[in-house]
């Protein structure tokens, strides 16, 4: 059986883990912050450390049972992250952040403690230094509005429409509103940076104005 003071310092580890992922978490605004991360490793870690208590008291030979069912709880509460958005999803970084905060919590649960430090060193490193490897050199697609001002809203609607089926980009809330005497076509595309220079460029021409901004409330 184990001590009530080694079970404390499994907890409070596997707990100051998942704080750590969830302070990085807070600072980019993103969902399942300090407090969320820090139950999820918690709860994990107790439900370990309960799991093989019992299996002790009582003599049950499959302890690992109850790590399935973690695996399998945890899979819901990393779904409820995840949002559709357009064609394609937001909040899958939320979501696997979850799922590794779960592994770590076990692992500190099992006592496992350089193996939990180790992991969750990786994930900080992969929210940060890989974050910002792939915004640096913009690896990653975005969910940006794009908006043309033009004398000319009907042939240009059909131009980008034929640009974005030719780079093959998802958009939606395709609309054309007049502003000012100016024609407005404004769209959100979840497009890379590279597709967003080609596309602006083909676009690029005297009487044409563009813009691109990010989506407000988009996610990873």
């Amino acid at each position: 059986m184990l001590s009530t003071e080694t079970i404390f310092w499994r907890l409070t580890f596997a707990a100051a883990l998942g704080a750590a992922i969830g302070i990085e978490r807070d600072l980019r605004r993103r969902p399942a912050g300090i407090r969320t991360s820090a139950f999820v490793c918690l709860a994990c870690a107790l439900f370990t450390i309960v799991s093989g208590e019992i299996s002790r008291l009582w003599g049950d030979a499959g302890p690992t049972r109850i790590a399935s069912n973690i695996v399998q709880g945890i899979g819901f509460l990393g779904a409820g992250a995840i949002l559709r958005e357009g064609g394609g999803f937001a909040g899958l970084t939320t979501a696997a952040t979850v799922f590794v905060e779960a592994a770590i919590g076990m692992a500190a649960g099992a006592g496992f403690y350089k193996v939990a430090g180790y992991s969750t060193a990786l994930v900080l490193f992969g929210l940060t230094v890989l974050a910002w490897l792939a915004e640096k050199f913009h690896l990653k697609a975005r969910m940006m509005l794009l908006r043309f001002t033009t004398s000319q809203a009907e042939s240009v609607a059909s131009e980008v429409q034929r640009e974005l089926a030719d780079l093959k980009v998802r958009f939606q809330h395709f609309r054309v509103s007049v502003a000012s005497g100016s024609s407005i076509v404004e769209l959100e595309a979840d497009i890379s940076h590279k597709k967003q220079e080609i596309l602006l460029l083909r676009l690029s021409r005297e009487g044409v104005r563009s813009e691109v901004l990010p989506v407000e409330g988009h996610v990873e």
